[in-house]
């Protein structure tokens, strides 16, 4: 145990004469450790640019808020009569009339042979 021990921390497995196949798997665990940190790189870069696309959906759904409501305002009627007073444009006093108009009936063939 204590020849292990102390064999280990000299390193005496990298010097062996099979030390080629520990070196294999050294050179194979630091190649899967650099993958492996590459890979949580990639995974917290996407993360952060998900969160800033949030907050950016997040602005632009406020500001659309505050453009439909602006757009509200500007819509009603109190609005828009007070644009026209500035204007000198006054409200009727006569009240509107509908317009109904008459389509006459084209007559078919018949119709005007008959006649």
């Amino acid at each position: 145990m204590k020849n292990g021990v102390y064999s280990l921390l000299k390193a005496r497995f990298l010097v062996n004469e099979d030390a080629v196949k520990n070196w294999r798997f050294i050179v194979f665990i630091i190649l899967l450790g650099i993958i492996m940190i590459a890979n949580t790189q990639r995974f917290e870069q996407k993360v952060f640019k998900i969160v800033a696309l949030t907050n950016q959906a997040k602005e632009l759904r406020s500001e659309f808020v505050d453009r439909r409501s602006e757009l509200m305002k500007l819509k009603m009627e109190s609005t828009v009569s007070d644009k026209m007073i500035e204007k000198e444009i006054f409200p009727s006093t006569v009240p509107p009339v509908k317009i109904k108009v008459k389509i006459e009936k084209e007559k078919g063939f018949f119709e005007k042979l008959w006649q």
